[in-house]
């Protein structure tokens, strides 16, 4: 059997004394391993295309060669070497390297090959006669540059298959950052990772009655199905109108009202013939830093589960719905978490979050340019959560809302401007209640609560609906253009928004 690819197997063997010298390579034509040059370390070409693949091991769907096959490249000859083996005086092939590429030579390029059977033949010319040039080291050397060529391709083969997806991704070696996809992972604290967490406790809200219709937002605080949301979201169903909610997962239920609270703009409803729900993780208001990371989630004209991001940019700051005004405490007043994530028509009662996915206020009320209602300018409001947790509270238990009062009328003061806010001015003090008491008198302008400044009258308003009947506040106030500090203990309104 010979191999037409064996450069060796197509002259017959001579044995040393009736060879006869050769001319000096390149006097003939013959080409010579000396005169091929580099041989390409990429991927370099093989030669002719093998007869068989070239094993990894044990190959799945062949044979090992049987004992009793012959072996070109090892079969021991009585009186010659066997047809394909290298000349009896060349070097080694290099380890694991057999000539050819028949499927008799089917070992491992990895592994050496296996040792000759039977002893040398005698007079098979172990030095070459004086006067033959020696070609067994160039065509070693040529053998071990192909070895090199054949183990670098087979290597990029097996580390090609260990970095594969197991055939179920069609990128290739290219050498560019397209070979692998960069790791998804993210840090604790990014806006995905809030999303993923909050999102399942967000719902939509549409509401319609009274010949109004429209979408709102909610989060869910318990796993039967309440949410909170806004007063204004619900109130156009709360004589005969109907209420539905739409979940994360695409499911929907009819709501009811549980109660509201229009001073706060807060309102609870139930899902009807739900459970198992995820609930929102609320945090405290009054952690709350200017300049902190917040993330937005609702339904902004009526696209349900849009996130966005921003900071917080104020806080405290008083905000009416509807730009309403009066010399009353009793508006729809609140001390609001100013923030410029992007805040449309439609997020209104869903959740402003920290990086931790916990809820620190919920999403009121916008400022559009111009004062005509359209999208987000960068000013947004958010109820405070502390504010929400504690109206919420009443309405689950069923009581009516109070919320704290000084008792008196306030308008807003200016300085000698006429333009500069410098606090509310006292109108009227109600006889009797908690300002009389405290010894407050009309003309005294309040400037402070606890510290906190306050410039106009809705401030003032905004900041003592932050605190709990009964509590006790010092008010700085100006009197007779003096300075002075008055203790107040906060009174109830009982739930009179009248008062």
């Amino acid at each position: 059997m010979t191999d037409s690819h064996d450069p060796f197997a197509e002259r017959p063997y001579t044995p040393p004394a009736q060879r006869q010298p050769q001319p000096p390579a390149g006097e003939t034509g013959e080409d010579t391993t000396e005169e091929r040059g580099p041989i390409p370390m990429g991927p370099a070409p093989m030669g002719p295309a093998p007869t068989g693949p070239v094993p990894t091991g044990p190959a799945s769907g062949s044979s090992a060669p049987s004992p009793d096959e012959p072996r070109e490249a090892h079969t021991p000859h009585a009186s010659a070497p066997p047809p394909g083996a290298p000349h009896p005086g060349a070097q080694p092939a290099g380890p694991g390297i057999t000539p050819g590429h028949g499927p008799a030579e089917h070992t491992s390029v990895l592994a050496p090959p296996p040792p000759p059977h039977g002893p040398t033949p005698p007079g098979s010319g172990q030095v070459p006669p004086a006067g033959r040039p020696r070609r067994g080291r160039p065509i070693a050397a040529a053998i071990g540059i192909v070895a090199l060529a054949l183990i670098a391709g087979f290597t990029g083969g097996i580390l090609g298959n260990q970095f594969s997806d197991g055939g179920n991704s069609t990128s290739t070696s290219t050498g560019t950052s397209i070979d692998a996809p960069a790791s998804s992972d993210l840090p604790a604290g990014t806006v995905e990772q809030v999303a993923q967490k909050i999102m399942p406790s967000v719902v939509q809200i549409n509401f319609s009655g009274g010949g109004e219709g429209g979408s709102g937002s909610g989060v869910i605080i318990s796993e039967d199905g309440k949410i909170v949301t806004n007063n204004h979201v619900v109130e156009a169903a709360a004589d005969g109108g109907t209420l539905t909610v739409g979940f994360n997962d695409g499911t929907n239920a009819r709501a009811t009202i549980i109660g509201t609270d229009p001073a706060t703009d807060i309102a609870v409803i139930q899902a009807e013939d739900v459970s198992g729900l995820e609930t929102a993780q609320f945090g405290s208001s009054s952690d709350v830093r200017v300049g902190q990371e917040v993330v937005a989630i609702g339904s902004p004209f009526g696209l349900e589960s849009t996130v966005t991001q921003g900071i917080v940019s104020a806080l405290n700051r008083p905000v009416s719905p509807g730009d309403q005004s009066s010399s009353s405490d009793t508006l729809t007043t609140f001390p609001a978490i100013q923030t410029d994530a992007a805040i449309n028509p439609g997020n209104s009662g869903g959740p402003l979050v920290d990086l931790e996915g916990r809820v620190i206020g919920i999403n009121s009320a916008i400022r559009s340019s111009g004062g005509v209602e359209g999208g987000s300018i960068g000013l947004g409001f958010a109820i405070p959560s502390d504010l929400a947790r504690n109206v919420s509270a009443q309405i689950l238990d069923g009581k009516t809302v109070e919320h704290a009062r000084i008792g008196i009328t306030v308008q807003s003061a200016t300085g000698d401007d006429q333009i500069t806010g410098i606090g509310a001015r006292v109108a009227e003090v109600e006889s009797g209640g908690p300002g009389d008491e405290a010894g407050l008198r009309e003309g005294d302008i309040v400037t402070a609560v606890n510290d906190h400044p306050v410039a106009t009258n809705q401030a003032l308003i905004a900041t003592v609906r932050s605190y709990q009947p009964g509590d006790e506040v010092t008010l700085t106030i100006q009197r007779d253009g003096k300075q002075e500090d008055v203790k107040v203990t906060l009174g109830s309104d009982a739930g009179d928004l009248q008062r």
